[in-house]
């Protein structure tokens, strides 16, 4: 079975890795901070792609109560978010850190767009932190109880 990330989702990543791109092309002490930024952002991107948000794309489908054997695939996914949460929430405060110097340098050099982006994607990371991992995390607790033999599907 193939899970797809929510496509508003999909979007507002795409948006944000496009600021971010810009943003580290702002020259001075924003670009080099936004370059900073970039550096944390990719690798954390790329695991939130890879298994903690594809997850919620059964959310439209749960929500109606329809359940397929395919989507205990989707546990091996929800369980690497779980174990890997301490360190994906750390990774969004070493992040958060690397914006609040983003927002500082910006307004140092009258860049608000960029003092925005940073805010922005800040309130990003605290939608994920109280909404999406969790939301992630419990729908695979709810599979788990939901799908006879699921153990057997996901090995």
């Amino acid at each position: 079975m193939n899970f797809q990330i929510p496509p508003t989702l999909k979007a507002e990543h795409e948006e944000l890795h496009g600021e971010l791109a810009r943003a580290t092309k702002a020259g001075g002490r924003t670009g080099e901070t936004a370059k900073a930024v970039a550096k944390l952002m990719h690798p954390h991107f790329v695991k939130e792609e890879e298994y903690a948000l594809p997850p919620l794309g059964l959310l439209p489908a749960l929500s109606q109560g329809k359940l397929q054997a395919g989507m205990a695939e989707v546990i091996k996914m929800t369980d690497k978010l779980e174990s890997d949460l301490p360190h994906m929430l750390a990774e969004h405060k070493d992040i958060v850190t690397a914006l609040q110097r983003l927002i500082e340098a910006a307004k140092a050099e009258d860049k608000p767009e960029y003092v925005h982006f940073a805010e922005k994607l800040m309130a990003h990371a605290r939608t994920e932190e109280e909404v999406s991992y969790p939301t992630a995390v419990l729908i695979g607790r709810y599979l788990k109880a939901a799908l006879p033999n699921q153990k057997n599907m996901a090995a």
